[in-house]
This record gives structure tokens, sequence and C-alpha cells, in this order.
């Protein structure tokens, strides 16, 4: 199906909403995660505390792979990856929040691609 006019990569757009069921713990779990990083430079370390702990957005994002996604996926290697998180206002019954239909078209115009 590759034909040398193809290209080799491939852009994979995945939405998750989460619900932030215990924030102390989450909070907890960014903090240290923080705390681990060797890499980290220490007045990078210092921004990264105060974010998490007054947003828990913010330490979601430190939480979160993408790397891991497709980390063991065969016959594919990561080239990049970013991420962002926010809070939302989120209703389950609302129609933009419907991803099992089928018959939407994507941003390409593409019917039952969602």
């Amino acid at each position: 199906m590759s034909t040398p006019e193809t290209s080799r990569y491939v852009r994979l757009h995945v939405e998750l909403v989460l619900e932030i069921s215990d924030p102390e713990q989450l909070t907890a779990a960014a903090l240290t995660r923080i705390a681990s990083d060797d890499s980290m430079p220490d007045e990078e370390r210092d921004h990264a505390r105060s974010a998490v702990r007054g947003d828990e957005a913010e330490a979601l994002a430190y939480l979160v792979e993408p790397s891991e996604l497709v980390g063991d996926v065969p016959g594919v290697e990561l080239a990049q990856a970013s991420w962002s998180s926010e809070e939302i206002d989120y209703d389950p019954e609302a129609v933009e929040w419907d991803l099992d239909e089928e018959d939407e078209e994507d941003v390409l115009g593409r019917p039952g691609v969602v």
C-alpha cells in the first residue's frame, strides 16, 4: 500500500477526557515524578512544582508520556510528540462529545473516520 510518493509519517490524534477523582493523589504523583527527574534543572523543577500544585491539568501533563502509547508498537518509531492538558466543561450528553458516531466526517471530509 505504501509507494515512494506516500509519506511514511502518520499523525495520530488522540483525545482523552479524564475525570480527576482525587486531586491530592494526582498532585502527589506529579510531585514525585518531578522530584525523580534527574534531567530537570533545579529552576525548572521549582517552576514545575508550583505549576502542579496550582493546576490539576498541569499535574496530569507531568504524568502522561505520549511515547508510551506507541513505544512497543512493532515497525513504528516515534518521530515527534507533543501534548497539552486543560480543564474543560464536560457534558457526556452533549453532541460534541459523541465520538462513537460512525457517520461523522473527519477533518478531511472522509466519512466514517473519527
